[in-house]
């Protein structure tokens, strides 16, 4: 924050603690008119309010309180910018906690380090743990069993954007992955944006069923987009562009969703993991993956 603020809110706490020392110490002897009669003279109901001292047990807690304020605000953060004399932040809190849980499971980890991706998928344990790394990590866009969700790949087939080999997952997990399917509206115009979507829709069938339907979009998809989707539309695994002779759809392969995206184009990102949760973990993590693949069962039994 900046001094002003830093400054003010100094000032305010210390104000705050001397107003309240100032009440406390100000009430603690009070002065009686009529000793034989102690009262402030007011009733209410036939209860008399009488004008006592506090107790000394309740007069001493509020000085401990007191003190313990003032020893909180110099051990703590508390007085504007003055980080306090021990230094302390929820953030290294958290960290410690942090560092002392990786410390506890790098162990762990480290047993399956130097086991390959397919002995680990075969690994009841191993996938146990894979599969709760999993639905804190990735089920959230991928589906709680892998399966994808529009604009997200599904994991449990063959179809896979950059390849589904173990190398190629722990690849992806490690460093993500950045898709861009550029627009092609203002290129195409409207009349060639439906002719395109109906031989996308049709390359599934076959390029030439596709090429005999559409002959000009035939022509535009060899300039415009065989060089990512290759010629006959199986894709290219390096670049990441999806297969179109198939029917598995990564955006809908209905003819509006097409449309759209041929017309405005596509931006995918898969976030890298590398940093967050670390080679050892990462490596089980391929094995999970790659098993949601290879098996007709869950990863996890």
């Amino acid at each position: 924050m900046t001094s002003f603020w830093s400054a003010w809110i100094i000032v305010l706490t210390v104000i705050s603690l001397v107003l309240v020392c100032w009440v406390l110490f100000s009430n603690r002897k009070t002065t009686v008119q009529d000793k034989d009669n102690p009262t402030t003279g007011h009733i209410y109901d036939g209860i008399e309010e009488y004008d006592n001292p506090l107790p000394g047990w309740w007069f001493k807690m509020f000085v401990i309180t007191i003190i313990f304020a003032i020893g909180y605000l110099i051990a703590y953060p508390g007085m504007g910018n003055f980080k306090g004399l021990l230094g302390w932040t929820s953030v290294g809190q958290w960290q410690a906690e942090v560092d002392k849980a990786e410390a506890h499971t790098a162990e762990i980890f480290a047993e399956y380090r130097n086991t390959s991706v397919e002995a680990l998928a075969d690994n009841p344990k191993a996938m146990r743990m894979a599969r709760r790394m999993f639905a804190n990590n990735c089920s959230v866009c991928h589906g709680a069993e892998g399966k994808g969700s529009y604009g997200f790949p599904n994991l449990t087939d063959q179809d896979w954007l950059y390849g589904g080999s173990p190398e190629a997952i722990k690849t992806t997990i490690t460093f993500g992955r950045k898709g861009n399917m550029p627009a092609w509206e203002s290129a195409l115009g409207e009349a060639g944006l439906s002719d395109m979507t109906g031989y996308v829709s049709k390359l599934s069938q076959g390029k030439t069923v596709a090429a005999e339907a559409h002959p000009d979009a035939d022509q535009k998809f060899a300039m415009l987009c065989a060089a990512c989707h290759m010629p006959d539309g199986s894709g290219n695994q390096m670049l990441g562009a999806p297969r179109l002779n198939d029917n598995v759809w990564l955006y809908g392969g209905d003819s509006g969703r097409i449309k759209h995206t041929l017309a405005k184009g596509r931006n995918g990102n898969m976030p890298a993991q590398g940093d967050i949760l670390g080679a050892d973990k990462i490596h089980l993590l391929t094995a999970f993956v790659y098993k949601l693949s290879h098996t007709d069962s869950s990863a996890a039994e």
